[in-house]
């Protein structure tokens, strides 16, 4: 286990569409764990794989002090109509913006045993699930902003001293 590098806007690996996990191995075991001990820090709610330059389809959330992972997770419903949301990225450090996200969420995915595990709920929790599975398909939160606010966001960003 590592606490690993988070890779930063710019950075290719984020706009990679993640590959399917096929066998449970210890590589995709010893992924879990850096996950789970990348995100267990303060001001940490989730960990997509790719933001520490995997490009398998995993994550990690940290939601109310409880760390867990979903292998291989799949959005199966998004409920309520979207509602701007208070959002950052641990990609794009120091900017928050409001997105469009559904007040619920639910996920289907795998656990290390390869058993099938549903992760459900609101707030930041639904919040999380929508933006770490957003990664896994190469997309950053910033994507999602309109063309206005977009052209902000890249405007901060090239004026960053982490870019």
């Amino acid at each position: 286990m590592a606490i690993r590098e988070i890779r930063l806007f710019g950075d290719p690996v984020l706009r990679t569409v993640c590959d399917p996990i096929e066998n449970i191995d210890d590589g995709v075991r010893a992924l879990v764990a850096d996950l789970c001990e990348t995100v267990d820090m303060e001001g940490r709610a989730g960990l997509a794989a790719t933001q520490i330059g995997h490009t398998q389809r995993a994550f990690s959330l940290n939601i109310d002090g409880a760390v867990s992972y979903v292998l291989n997770p799949e959005i199966v419903a998004l409920e309520g109509e979207p509602v701007p949301t208070g959002e950052g990225c641990l990609s794009v450090p120091d900017l928050w913006f409001e997105v469009m996200r559904h007040p619920r969420a639910t996920v289907r995915g795998l656990d290390l045993d390869g058993d099938e595990i549903v992760i459900a709920g609101e707030g930041l929790l639904a919040q999380a699930l929508q933006h770490e599975c957003d990664h896994l398909d190469g997309k950053l939160y910033v994507s999602r902003l309109d063309r206005q606010t977009r052209g902000e966001a890249m405007r901060r960003i090239r004026q960053s001293n982490w870019f």
